[in-house]
């Protein structure tokens, strides 16, 4: 009677305008999902454009070529026999949709527009796309004729309807629905689509996963059916890495789980499930039923094909199965590496450079890396034929086999540790001791030299001589002289980068890593335009909490012993004089504030969208035990003057990979002024107000108790 339908999801690493990268990727998973006996194959959010085409929406070129890629797909035999549902910008009566193109054997049978756009946190979509606001109404498309031609059709079905096959009905959902409170799968289910299909471009945020995985279960727990979800995945051009985890689940539990993290372009997940299951499920939840009574019914458009064959019976069909969630520290290990390896081979250099300078931070960069070099072996060790020609180009040796990580990261990472006549011999033996046990090509240099030389010519040209604040010095002068330090450790790390590889003997150049966390750039604790400056920075996004944690992950699943001492060790700019020897300046109390602190700071700001005066509410509760109101208010004080006295630097901060939902990242996520009244004279004031009420407060509770 047929029953038992087979269906293909997965996960593309598209990239943004790489249109015959695209088109390729996208047949092959349509290959794995035919040979694997799939009938329909669903693909990610505008895989055939690539999802962050940005402004590049705009341009007339990006929707002319993605109709030629279409045309590509409708002609092409592969296609043959398998409903194939991609994602494209569509121009509808001169408005831009974001849409998914649904086809079998050279017709289109639907364009779907997407109902609900995101356009929060990362993403802006209604800056280049309209959400389609007629529900349940479908409408005449006049098809290009690019695609009449291969077609035969003059006009398709445009809007909100959903797919009626011979044995079953499915209704598309792109990205956001699924997360909008009014998702469509809700009224789909009730008007009787039996499958479901979302086509995602969500990117990996830490501790997100389950998220989404619940709201997938949850999508058809209560109402029955069958889940099919797909995503982008890896970087396709900027700070975002989306991380793949398609999937399919059947009545409330998972039936199939993508891989978060991978360096495989494609991965196509197929399952076969039985119809009846979700029919059964639904004919006994009552509720459910009397509420499809009442339904409005979508448009069904006629599909004279079906999912499954007539004789079924003996056909397996798939079980549920756990989900197996990553750690934050996994995360950390595998994303940013994950998008390091998209951004190497795909912008051609030949490798990375990294000041290493015997801290959590730098330290925890070198870790990525070295992660990333694991994943390479392990890739290619799997058969991944792929990385291996990137890795082949990158290192520019036709014969070469990666399989040891270590003998990888010498020839594509530089490590260059930056003494100073400030700097410890600790530090220096620490980043020397990390570069030998990942195997990094290291380099120890001095900067005194130039130091002086800059200095030099300040006071050639003004007849004075700024001194640190140990030596008599103003805070002035103290501050100019760390910041000619570390900037110049920037122009270095740029030379070098740009160099090294030529005095080995190698061609190419290097990208500079930076490693500033989420936590300093927030307090704005860096120095503009030095090492947190520079191509990129891996964990630009992470908190200085979760890269500790990180950093004991990798002394246990990696056998870094030399990160011991590192973790042990107070973390320190190192850009002021020592003391017998010894470091005398720490960041916790150059900051005035601890990381933990900063890290709730962020939090509070960003995601909870608090104020100095809300903050400071919240904050008298959460630290009670250990603050008094008046301490309170002063640590809020303090931070929002640094976090606005140091916002200017947000606008050029390095692109960072997005880990945190309370980044600073000033390009996109966290659109503020960067010229403040950093008095905060209004809102201080509010904030003395109820200090005072409250200290009154206690004096008359302390009185009666007395």
């Amino acid at each position: 009677m047929g029953r038992a339908v087979t269906v293909a999801t997965c996960a593309l690493n598209q990239w943004a305008l790489d249109f015959e990268g695209n088109l390729e990727r996208i047949f092959r998973s349509i290959d794995i999902a035919k040979s694997r006996g799939a009938r329909y194959r669903l693909g990610p959010e505008l895989e055939i454009c690539g999802y962050g085409c940005s402004d590049h929406f705009y341009e007339s070129d990006t929707l002319l070529h993605s109709f030629q890629v279409l045309a590509k797909l409708l002609e092409s035999p592969a296609t043959q026999d398998i409903i194939c549902d991609v994602g494209m910008p569509v121009l509808h009566r001169n408005v831009r949709y974001n849409c998914r193109v649904i086809f079998l054997n050279k017709k289109i049978l639907l364009i779907r527009p997407k109902i609900s756009l995101a356009n929060a946190g990362n993403y802006r979509e209604l800056r280049w796309f309209t959400p389609w606001n007629r529900a349940r109404h479908v409408e005449e498309y006049f098809l290009p004729r690019i695609i009449q031609e291969v077609t035969g059709q003059e006009t398709v079905p445009f809007g909100d309807g959903v797919l009626a096959t011979k044995d079953t009905c499915l209704g598309a959902e792109i990205c956001e629905e699924l997360w909008a409170p009014n998702s469509p799968h809700i009224e789909m289910g009730l008007d009787g689509v039996e499958i479901f299909t979302n086509s995602s471009g969500s990117h990996h945020v830490l501790r997100k996963a389950h998220t989404r995985v619940d709201l997938v279960n949850s999508a058809t727990a209560k109402n029955g059916g069958i889940y099919v979800l797909a995503n982008q995945k890896g970087c396709d051009g900027d700070r975002l890495y989306y991380d793949g985890c398609a999937m399919i689940s059947m009545n409330g539990e998972t039936v199939a789980q993508g891989s978060q993290f991978s360096l495989n372009d494609v991965e196509v997940l197929v399952a076969t499930l039985d119809l009846e299951d979700v029919r059964s499920y639904r004919a006994e939840i009552s509720s459910r039923n009397l509420a499809a009574t009442k339904v409005n019914p979508y448009p069904r458009v006629k599909v004279n094909f079906a999912l499954s064959c007539s004789d079924d019976v003996a056909v397996p069909t798939c079980m549920p199965i756990q989900w197996r969630h990553h750690s934050p520290e996994e995360e950390i290990s595998l994303g940013p590496a994950c998008w390091l390896w998209d951004y190497l081979r795909r912008s051609k250099q030949a490798g990375f450079l990294l000041p290493l300078s015997g801290g959590i931070d730098s330290s925890a960069t070198a870790c990525i890396v070295y992660s990333m070099c694991h994943q390479v072996c392990l890739a290619v060790k799997n058969g991944n034929a792929e990385v291996l020609a990137d890795a082949r180009k990158i290192v520019n040796d036709e014969t070469y086999l990666p399989e040891d990580p270590r003998e990888f990261c010498k020839r594509i990472f530089t490590t260059c540790y930056m003494a100073s006549e400030n700097s410890s011999q600790d530090t220096c033996n620490r980043a020397k001791l990390l570069a030998e046990q990942i195997g990094s090509y290291h380099i120890n240099l001095n900067i005194d030299a130039a130091v002086k030389a800059i200095v030099g010519i300040f006071c050639m040209v003004t007849g004075r001589t700024p001194r640190f604040s140990v030596y008599g010095g103003s805070s002035r002068e103290n501050l100019a002289l760390q910041n000619v330090q570390a900037r110049v450790r920037m122009v270095l790390a740029y030379l070098f980068a740009q160099l090294t590889l030529w005095t080995r003997g190698m061609p190419g150049g290097l990208l500079v890593l930076g490693s500033a966390n989420v936590d300093e750039s927030l307090r704005g604790y860096l120095t503009k335009y030095d090492c947190s400056s520079a191509d990129i920075n891996p964990i630009g996004g992470i908190s200085k909490t979760d890269l500790k944690n990180f950093i004991q992950y990798c002394i246990e699943n990696f056998q870094l012993t030399a990160l011991r001492s590192i973790m042990s060790a107070p973390p320190t700019a190192e850009l002021e004089p020592l003391v017998d020897g010894q470091v005398a300046q720490t960041d916790e109390a150059d900051m005035g504030m601890t990381y933990t602190e900063l890290s709730i700071y962020g939090k509070l700001r960003k995601i909870t969208k608090a104020g100095p005066y809300s903050m400071f509410c919240k904050l008298i509760n959460m630290w009670k035990e250990i603050c008094t109101p008046r301490e309170v208010a002063s640590k809020v004080k303090h931070f929002f003057r640094m976090y606005s006295v140091n916002r200017h630097k947000m606008t050029t901060l390095t692109p960072s990979y997005h880990a945190e939902n309370y980044s600073p990242d000033d390009n996109r996520f966290d659109l503020r002024p960067f010229l403040y009244n950093t008095t905060w004279s209004w809102q201080f004031r509010c904030i003395d107000k109820q200090v005072n009420a409250l200290c009154f407060l206690y004096g008359l509770i302390f009185e009666v108790l007395t």
